[in-house]
């Protein structure tokens, strides 16, 4: 859906959207999709580039803020969908760093024994929780699915260092207001919009700039690398001005710097993982590169690792 599209339906223009954001397009998952269903694809991508079996996966972690249902899990159906054995699935719900927090979380596992072969996604259908008639929040975001299978490793390659943290204090500043136990469904909440987006651009755009940049800097100095040995820069993808001001104050050029967010705008945590598979597919990530990634999300939730290829 192109911001053409967009215009259309709302009161905006091209150059607006892209002027202050970077985008240009953004792709919607077809009405007979779930998350799981985007998920399930994405895996079946990572498991056959990872040349893993499908009875080797131990774990499934997903992230997302759109789950296929309350309960049971999204990671549930996954594992049923992908025909897998009986084994822990589960998700997280960290909205923009969902990708980087379940990295973490599956890197620690293995560092703990748990196990050795953890599949790891995030996915997003942001076009069902978006309010359409809103031009400043409905032409940021897309939809989409990514994943990685993380294993075991004696070699030099893997998951460098990490960093992550979460401020409560933030969190209306960013928000889904309805459809929990806070403020369940109602008539009233459908008919106010409630169940979408809601957000304090202004505020967001200040506090993710500053955590980005922590996120990142904290990542590089823990791997014991300056920005100078960063080979690549993956930074979540919400919207241009963000991740200019954030390379400006960590210090990383811009043609070490990754964008696709023309391409495919904010997926909320499916974001990262597409685009580290997409500069991959570019040729942009090498064997040996030290690749550094960075998010901030709703909650307010942030995250950084530096990964060798």
């Amino acid at each position: 859906m192109t911001n053409d599209d967009w215009s259309k339906l709302v009161d905006t223009t091209d150059e607006w959207i892209t002027t202050r954001t970077g985008i240009k397009e953004r792709h919607f998952a077809a009405p007979d999709q779930a998350t799981s269903d985007l998920v399930v694809e994405a895996a079946k991508l990572a498991v056959k580039d990872a040349r893993v079996d499908y009875d080797e996966i131990e774990v499934i972690i997903v992230g997302t803020v759109g789950a296929d249902n309350a309960y049971p899990s999204t990671g549930n159906w996954v594992q049923k969908k992908l025909g897998l054995k009986p084994i822990p699935s589960f998700d997280i719900s960290a909205a923009c760093s969902s990708f980087l927090y379940g990295l973490i979380l599956g890197d620690s596992l293995i560092k703990a024994g748990i196990a050795n072969t953890i599949l790891v996604s995030s996915a997003e259908i942001m076009s069902r929780i978006i309010n359409w008639e809103d031009r400043n929040t409905c032409v940021l975001f897309g939809d989409g699915a990514g994943a990685a299978v993380l294993r075991g490793s004696s070699g030099e390659e893997g998951i460098l260092s990490s960093c992550w943290g979460a401020d409560g204090n933030l969190g209306d500043l960013l928000v889904q207001p309805a459809g929990g136990s806070a403020m369940p469904a109602s008539a009233e909440t459908v008919a106010k919009k409630l169940h979408s987006v809601h957000m304090k651009g202004n505020e967001v755009f200040k506090h993710a700039v500053r955590r980005m940049e922590e996120s990142a800097i904290t990542a590089i100095k823990r791997a014991n690398l300056t920005s100078k040995d960063i080979d690549l820069f993956i930074p979540h993808q919400a919207n241009y001005r963000i991740i200019d001001a954030t390379i400006r104050r960590a210090k990383i050029p811009l043609e070490k710097t990754y964008i696709s967010i023309d391409k495919t705008a904010n997926m909320s945590g499916a974001t990262i993982p597409v685009a580290i598979d997409m500069a991959r597919q570019e040729g942009r990530i090498k064997p040996g590169d030290n690749v550094l990634t960075s998010a901030f999300g709703a909650g307010f939730t942030w995250a950084g690792l530096v990964i060798k290829f």
